[in-house]
């Protein structure tokens, strides 16, 4: 067995280059982070997490997470689907569409959904009549946080699928699979690591959503407060620790995504 070839002092260089970029602008504000939440002491970290408003802000942050993930994991692999197993008419805008979320400002996206279905936007009057009320609502969250994380998962697939091409597929048709057999058993096999990366963005936007959901929600405290805007409003109060301990909670939930999606690569490798 070949021993490794010795590494250059400029590779050494460059290594360690790396871990010390990597410690300083990821690691050292995460320390940041949690040793000001903890400056008083763990109980009153403890007390800032418990308090009502703010466990309702994780609360919500999970929930919506929980609803947006899976809906535009299915949506993405469908709209990856379409554009690469089909060529159609308006194939290349349909593309274009996909990235526009990505390439509008957050704000905006609030501010459009506000004057379609707020009171005085261009749907809110039909949807007062019906009662409907959709703006500063959990429900407006959800549609918002839709839309902004809507292009992940199919950025992640379009390239992938473009790249492997059809033959395993029509192969799996011809030896008599059926269109779900050959969806599970064939592409998805395939495909799963680029829906898990793009779920993780997914994920990784929706909790950490600011611009869009503070212009939909309202921020109403205990109500439709997510975790950012929860922090934020603590910070106005001048509660620094209870910000940070806020704070602290969804670079933990960003961190246990990270672990657990490490854990899922390592497990399918194996």
């Amino acid at each position: 067995m070949q021993s490794n070839p010795a590494r250059s002092p400029a590779e050494y260089a460059l290594i360690s280059l790396a871990f010390i970029l990597s410690a300083l602008f990821l690691l050292v504000p995460l320390a940041v982070i949690f040793a000001f939440a903890l400056r008083e002491g763990v109980g009153q970290y403890i007390a800032n997490i418990l308090e009502p408003a703010t466990l309702h802000a994780i609360g919500l942050t999970v929930l919506t997470a929980i609803i947006v993930v899976p809906i535009n994991i299915v949506v993405g692999v469908c709209l990856a689907w379409l554009v690469t197993r089909f060529q159609f008419r308006g194939r290349e805008l349909l593309i274009t569409m996909i990235e526009i979320p990505a390439a509008v400002s957050p704000i905006v996206a609030g501010v459009v959904y506000l004057f379609l279905y707020g009171g005085q936007g261009l749907l809110g009057p039909a949807l007062q009549a019906m009662n409907i009320q959709l703006m500063f609502t959990v429900t407006a969250i959800i549609l918002v946080s839709l839309f902004v994380t809507a292009p992940f998962v199919a950025r992640e697939l379009i390239p992938l699928m473009q790249q492997q091409g059809t033959e395993d597929e029509e192969a799996a048709l011809s030896l008599g699979a059926n269109g779900w057999q050959m969806f599970w058993f064939v592409t998805l096999p395939n495909i799963r690591w680029a829906i898990l990366y793009g779920a993780v963005l997914t994920n990784a936007r929706v909790m950490g959503e600011f611009g869009a959901v503070s212009v939909v929600s309202g921020s109403i405290r205990g109500q439709t407060n997510t975790l950012p805007l929860q922090i934020t409003q603590l910070f106005n109060d001048f509660n620094v620790t209870g910000a940070f301990a806020a704070s602290s909670t969804l670079a933990f939930i960003a961190v246990l995504t990270i672990v657990l999606k490490a854990a899922l690569e390592r497990h399918g490798r194996q």
